[in-house]
């Protein structure tokens, strides 16, 4: 090792090391969520994606499958065996739409509410535990900037 000051061979102490980005951070939540989530709605007989898909027809129903598809963070690729696994299972259901009759449009079940709902508490507790060490304040700064950091890279 000519030329290597003995400086650089000895490995920095955990103290002085750069903190993980943002990025990665971000990363580690979203894979621990998705896993925990998982394991929440594995029960049901669903996945987490399929979970994200529900959620996002209970709060916007009626939505094509392109749409419901980028709102879901899933490929219009993956949204075509998502949507035909859930209306397998009654729990979406799909109609042409009045205002263009080439398009369906994808909407919740009755069924589809009764496992959301049913889902429900679990996925709040989920939710308080990771927030569980902030403040209500601190947690709503946290939603805001997640939003904030959301809409910057949109």
């Amino acid at each position: 090792m000519a030329g290597t000051k003995i400086s650089d061979a000895v490995p920095t102490p955990a103290s002085h090391r750069a903190p993980p980005s943002l990025l990665y951070m971000v990363k580690q939540v979203e894979l621990v969520v998705r896993s925990r989530l998982d394991e929440l709605v594995k029960p049901s007989g669903i996945t987490a994606l399929q979970y994200t898909a529900l959620t996002v027809l209970e709060r916007h129903d009626g939505l094509s499958a392109a749409q419901l598809a980028r709102d879901s963070f899933v490929t219009a690729q993956s949204i075509a065996d998502l949507v035909r696994s859930l209306e397998g299972r009654g729990l979406i259901r799909r109609e042409r739409n009045p205002r263009n009759r080439r398009e369906l449009l994808i909407l919740l079940t009755d069924d589809g509410r009764a496992l959301l709902e049913q889902c429900a508490e679990p996925v709040r507790e989920l939710e308080k535990r990771m927030m569980r060490e902030l403040t209500a304040h601190q947690t709503e700064q946290f939603r805001t900037a997640l939003s904030k950091a959301w809409q910057a890279l949109s």
